[in-house]
């Protein structure tokens, strides 16, 4: 459980996980902008809602240079279920061990319904080419952050 947010101009923490169609490695992404999402589970109604808003918003993303990839702890079978259930096409990573999330600050406590609760904080991590934060964003709600997001990087 990890408590060190990451900030801007921080070097993004690489790693290489399973998804539903293989494997991603962050670092394979250079000279890339890279939409590091973090979600707590596939098919829960927040997070279908986040996911189909990336979805919707993904044409404009790619345009403007971003690569969009979702992270949770659910294994490479449920996402391939999530992403044919809802017409995903952006790249669904496992983190079954919780590492990544781990590492990005995206797992620990976290206020649920009045109650603490150890889990996966939702979460936005802008990487820029060169593989440095260029934004992090903590406990962000699962409707309307896409266009908050979109709204701070400055894409219409």
């Amino acid at each position: 459980m990890s408590d060190n947010r990451l900030t801007k101009g921080q070097a993004a923490p690489d790693f290489t996980a399973a998804t539903d169609t293989g494997t991603f490695t962050l670092s394979d992404h250079r000279g890339e902008h890279v939409i590091l999402y973090f979600y707590p589970a596939a098919m829960t109604p927040g997070c279908t809602t986040e996911a189909c808003d990336f979805r919707d918003s993904l044409d404009a993303l790619n345009a403007a240079g971003y690569t969009v990839v979702g992270i949770s702890k659910d294994s490479p079978a449920k996402l391939a279920q999530f992403r044919e259930q809802e017409g995903l096409t952006f790249t669904l990573v496992s983190d079954e061990d919780k590492s990544i999330q781990e590492a990005y600050a995206a797992w620990g406590e976290k206020n649920n319904y009045g109650r603490t609760v150890v889990g996966s904080i939702r979460s936005t991590v802008v990487v820029d080419p060169e593989g440095a934060v260029e934004l992090a964003q903590y406990n962000v709600k699962a409707t309307g952050h896409v266009a908050k997001l979109r709204r701070d990087l400055g894409i219409a």
